[in-house]
């Protein structure tokens, strides 16, 4: 668990590995995500139990709605990274002829992901690699309510990226209000709509700009005219 005084060394030493211009390499993002995607096969077994013990996850829920979904993003990602970061032509302006001009895809730099506890692999690591394949740096906050797939987070990332590129940091709400009090370029934040007020909060003080994914529920109303028998399944389902 990090001090304040520890979360801002982390904070200053990502920022020099993003002002390094250790990340801009498109080819060099490729790299690591493949890396990622190997890592995370060899260590499927050990997130499915992870996540048994968290969650009594079953292994075939374990691998389709977390781990297969990772296995997708990154395909998607590996694949179109590197026209989706290409400059972009675009049309001048009559003041500024004759010239060329272009959009330029550019970073935003230190990135907090802050993920939940319902799919604590899955929604941990998408925003990750999204992150990565845009070219920041990372740091992770997992759920502390699900400590085994934590320990198996932080060991999948520091296997492949260097701390001060990816890094985790595990603790409860009390180290997750300490990060908050540091400034971020961008927040990604998933969660109840409570907690993301109290994250859009704290990245006002800074003006930083942040992505708030809040939970929702899926109620269902069963009145009497329905077969409970299949509408019990479906809604386990």
């Amino acid at each position: 668990m990090l001090d304040s005084t520890a979360i801002l060394d982390l904070r200053e030493k990502h920022q020099a590995f993003f002002n390094s211009h250790k990340t801009e390499g498109v080819l060099k993002r490729i790299q690591y995500l493949k890396k990622l995607k190997k890592a995370i096969s060899a260590k499927e077994e050990a997130i499915q139990e992870a996540l048994y013990k968290d969650l009594k996850k079953s292994a075939f829920e374990s691998f389709t709605s977390e781990i297969l979904m990772v296995y997708k993003e990154l395909d998607v990602l590996i694949k179109n990274t590197k026209e989706w970061a290409a400059p972009v032509r675009v049309s001048g302006n009559l003041i500024n002829f004759p010239s060329q001009d272009y959009l330029l895809k550019e970073p935003f730099g230190s990135v907090l992901i802050l993920a939940p506890w319902n799919y604590p692999f899955q929604l941990a690591l998408l925003p990750i690699l999204g992150a990565i394949a845009a070219g920041n740096t990372v740091v992770l906050k997992p759920s502390e309510f699900a400590p085994h797939t934590s320990k198996v987070l932080c060991e999948l990332l520091e296997s492949v990226f260097l701390s001060d590129w990816v890094a985790v940091v595990e603790g409860d709400a009390e180290v997750a209000q300490r990060l908050l009090c540091v400034q971020w370029d961008y927040i990604f934040f998933t969660g109840s709509t409570h907690v993301g007020r109290i994250v859009a909060q704290a990245a006002a003080q800074f003006l930083t700009p942040y992505t708030l994914e809040l939970g929702g529920k899926s109620p269902c109303i069963v009145d009497g005219t329905t077969p409970l028998q299949k509408t019990a399944k479906r809604i386990v389902w």
